[in-house]
């Protein structure tokens, strides 16, 4: 099984790499299109600015290789926000799987902190990456921005208001927070994703 992890202009790559060693997984680090397309899975991951991010995958023609993108791929932080339609991060126009706008946290209390940083609970969990997960579970979060909950939402978080942890739509996934950095809880939701591919399909084997 090949995993490709997607190499663009963002932070926070390595992390992932390393979850996924700690998985038996070997992945590849690249943007090379002939090899995201072939990979058997994508991992789409960061932290970082939209703007600047979107002018690295338009430059290097990675805006065009994710969209064509038919294996399960799996964004994460940023990468869930860039698969979105628009983000507010620097009026920036993203990929568009999901057609929603990516909003930016607006403090209404003076104990609300931008960016939201920490452990949050998930909610409304309707995805098979959380196969074997209860309600309620706990995961890292690092972000200013937000994803306003919709139709492609498979799981809610709350901080300030409810928003979307997590989407899907046919095979892409995407998560806002970390799964990589979320303990037991993250290393069961990226053994999910992981069966996924192995399986060929959006539902894991239980």
């Amino acid at each position: 099984m090949e995993i490709a992890v997607v190499k663009y202009n963002a932070g926070n790559v390595r992390s992932v790499l390393n979850a996924l060693r700690r998985l038996d997984v070997e992945p590849i680090l690249t943007d090379d299109a002939a090899a995201l397309r072939s990979a058997d899975g994508v991992i789409f991951p960061g932290q970082g600015e939209a703007l600047g991010a979107m002018t690295y995958l338009r430059a290097h023609g990675l805006d065009e290789v994710i969209r064509s993108l038919r294996q399960p791929v799996l964004g994460i932080c940023i990468g869930q926000q860039l698969l979105c339609r628009h983000s507010e991060e620097g009026d920036t126009d993203c990929l568009g799987i999901f057609d929603v706008d990516v909003k930016r946290f607006i403090p209404r209390l003076h104990s609300d902190k931008i960016p939201s940083m920490g452990w949050n609970r998930l909610n409304d969990l309707s995805s098979p990456l959380y196969n074997g997960l209860a309600e309620g579970i706990h995961v890292y979060f690092v972000h200013s921005y937000y994803v306003p909950v919709c139709t492609w939402t498979t799981a809610t978080a709350n901080y300030i208001h409810p928003y979307s942890a997590s989407l899907q739509r046919d095979n892409f996934h995407a998560t806002q927070y970390h799964p990589e950095k979320s303990g037991s809880a993250g290393e069961l939701i990226l053994r999910n994703f992981l069966d996924m591919v192995h399986n060929g399909t959006n539902t894991p084997v239980i």
